[in-house]
């Protein structure tokens, strides 16, 4: 890479470094989403979801606030999550930065450059030096002198090197200096070197198995983060879903709260107007009374109740919380309840070979075999071939810069050896080892057992739900006819206040079981199919409704 670059030179090449990671990958693992990216918008496009006209009178003072809201369907919602949730953001980039691991592990496993200079000036004193001649000889001699000059230079060295750990070979080094000094008053001393060296242990990490473990570890993680992932986008689906119903359920029961009082009032106007004629005890009249009062607050309550979970719900999605949205009523009026036709058994043969964490945890089990083959072979004696081969250049050339000469070079060849007579280090790494094979194992067991206790909960919840729901229909319609029957009898003056106030209760409350066990199940059934591993999800967080399934 060239020196120099900007700063978004370099952040545009981490990307495509771990996008293209990622998209190596991404065949590995089903489901996984094809297009994944990290880039993310805060404008939300409210253009493209209709606008609320309708002012629901049970909502009273608050229905209001809902005119000119954009309608927001269950489709909506998800898309909204997975482009501005902040909890699937920062999964994302959690996703990111394990690939962003990888290429640098990857990297390192390249061959590598490197390359330094360095240039001082420098100076010191030193006594002057005059030549005589020599009587004797008649030669010129140098003479040293009681005065001091002073001596300049200029030194300068390079280097590049190159590194490259080569998988089951062995480690290349080489490396190219070159070095001079030049005093300014006259006189250099050039010079230049080639070395490249390559080693390879032979027994005690043949191959560089240990440092190639890193780079092993390194490609399996980024599978099992990417398995995390693609679970995570499921179970992600599955809390919106929920979290949506849930609000579109206690919408339901602000409307069920908000008939309930306008019957109690109807009621009490009734009884008071009977009473006036004498035909009702006064008892009766406070009894219906106080259920208007009780009515009224529980309707209070449910708004409240709502208007909070709806404030939640737009937390969960990311959006402001003053955004103005309505969820769609007709999603809670389309709800059908769709039981799967499967067994438990069939449930959990297709949940031990569908699911995602379960495949995760075998292949640790396979890591913690390898580790152990690792830790065992560090027990060896260390032998490695190491080989040297260095080009000088001439010593006496001393113009310009020489390079390195083929004819002026030495080598070298041998074995280092450790016998080991010091292993304490590695025994303990060895049992070690061995202990988390152990508990690898158990881990894969520990999550058998779970994926199984999971699915069967799931498959009693999902049939609990139904048996309810079958329930709570038939609760309404005895509701609606001990509420009809004791209306005529008001009417006649001669209902009792207990049995009619127990009647308007138990039809409010049969409704909202009605509407709780509906939800109920279809959030259940979404858990089931994601407990057997086989919720597929598509690019805009919805999820495709599972039909049909096969146990293997």
């Amino acid at each position: 890479m060239e020196t120099g670059c900007t700063t978004a030179h370099y952040r545009d090449a981490a990307d495509r470094a771990a996008y293209d990671v990622i998209r190596e990958k991404s065949p590995l693992v089903p489901n996984m989403d094809p297009n994944f990216t990290l880039e993310r918008t805060n404008l939300i496009r409210w253009d493209s979801l209709p606008v609320n006209e309708k002012v629901e009178e049970f909502l009273g003072p608050d229905g209001e606030s809902e005119r000119g809201a954009r309608i927001v369907r269950l489709e909506d919602a998800l898309a909204l999550a997975v482009t501005h949730s902040r909890a699937y953001q920062a999964r994302k980039e959690q996703l990111y930065l394990s690939a962003l691991a990888l290429t640098l592990t990857r990297h390192n496993f390249r061959p590598l450059f490197a390359a330094r200079g360095q240039g001082t000036f420098g100076g010191q004193t030193e006594r002057a030096v005059r030549y005589e001649l020599d009587q004797t000889t008649g030669e010129l001699r140098p003479v040293l002198s009681d005065a001091l000059v002073e001596q300049r230079s200029v030194s300068g060295s390079g280097a590049v090197q190159a590194s490259w750990l080569i998988q089951d070979v062995g480690r290349l080094s080489a490396s190219l200096t070159t070095s001079f000094l030049r005093f300014l008053t006259g006189g250099q001393r050039p010079s230049s070197q080639l070395t490249a060296t390559f080693v390879r242990p032979l027994v005690r990490d043949a191959g560089y198995q240990q440092q190639m473990e890193a780079l092993t570890q390194a490609e399996r993680q980024m599978l099992y983060d990417l398995r995390d992932f693609v679970q995570y986008r499921r179970d992600f689906s599955v809390q919106v879903a929920s979290a949506y119903y849930n609000v579109l359920g206690d919408r339901d029961r602000v409307r069920n709260a908000y008939l309930n009082l306008q019957s109690s009032r109807r009621n009490a106007e009734r009884t008071r107007a009977l009473a006036e004629e004498g035909r009702v005890t006064q008892s009766d009249l406070g009894r219906l009374a106080q259920q208007e009062l009780s009515a009224e607050s529980a309707w209070i309550n449910a708004v409240r109740n709502y208007k909070q979970s709806l404030d939640n719900f737009k937390l969960l999605l990311g959006l402001p919380l003053d955004a103005n949205i309505v969820l769609d009523d007709r999603e809670l009026e389309t709800l059908q309840i769709k039981h799967p036709d499967i067994s438990v058994e069939d449930s959990i043969r297709i949940a031990l070979a569908a699911r995602l964490d379960y495949l995760n945890v075998q292949d640790q089990f396979a890591d913690a075999e390898r580790r152990v083959r690792l830790a065992a072979n560090m027990l060896k004696p260390r032998v490695d071939l190491t080989t040297s081969v260095t080009l000088r250049s001439d010593p006496d050339d001393t113009t310009g810069l020489p390079l390195p000469e083929t004819g002026r070079y030495s080598y070298n060849a041998g074995l280092e050896i450790d016998p080991g007579l010091d292993r304490t280090s590695e025994r303990n790494a060895y049992r070690t080892a061995l202990i988390s094979l152990d508990q690898a194992a158990r881990r894969v067991e520990q999550r058998q057992d779970e994926i199984k206790l999971q699915v069967r909960d799931s498959w009693r919840a999902l049939d609990q739900a139904k048996r309810n729901y079958e329930i709570s229909e038939i609760g309404v319609r005895l509701a609606e006819r001990r509420v009809e029957e004791q209306n005529l009898l008001a009417e006649l003056g001669r209902a009792r206040a207990q049995d009619l106030v127990d009647a308007q209760n138990d039809l409010v409350n049969s409704r909202n079981q009605r509407t709780q066990a509906l939800v109920a199940h279809t959030i259940a059934r979404l858990q089931f199919w994601n407990n057997l591993g086989i919720l597929y999800i598509k690019d805009r967080g919805q999820w495709q409704e599972v039909e049909h399934v096969q146990a293997p």
